[in-house]
């Protein structure tokens, strides 16, 4: 595996080919909520199988002084074999690069436990994003 900033047109239609599999047909989000007024501004990042296929995306941007996480998704065969950690990695590196030492992200419930191994604690009462339970969560590093 492998993850690339997306540089170009095509790697954009990559992350957004798995944010789409992964948010709107899995789980429901409605492509208005997903496609948003950030994108122009947002850093993303595809991950790759060892086949040069697209398996997981994600983005980062400065807000308010912050770096702020978004959007991460992987496809539903490659969760648990490293895939998210590899993708949240390149995300921290790019942080680091831009001499950003705060990360925060909106966290579906389930994923809670997967944000905290990576050194992320929870900052917030529950909330309801696009009809799914989240919690805001912040890491220095």
């Amino acid at each position: 595996m492998i993850v690339k900033q997306a540089d170009s047109q095509a790697e954009m239609k990559d992350a957004y080919s798995v944010r789409t599999k992964v948010f709107i047909h899995e789980q429901n989000v409605p492509a208005e909520e997903e496609i948003d007024q950030y994108e122009e501004e947002a850093k993303h990042f595809v991950l790759y199988d060892d086949h040069g296929s697209p398996i997981g995306a994600g983005r980062f941007r400065l807000v308010d002084g912050m770096g702020k996480v978004e959007r991460i998704c992987v496809l539903s065969d490659v969760r648990s074999k490293g895939a998210g950690t590899m993708l949240m990695t390149a995300i921290h590196d790019e942080a680091k690069k831009q001499n950003i030492h705060e990360l925060k992200l909106n966290a579906q419930n389930h994923a809670i436990p997967f944000y905290e191994k990576l050194g992320y604690q929870v900052v917030s009462e529950e909330f309801l994003d696009a009809g799914i339970p989240h919690h805001t969560m912040k890491m220095k590093i």
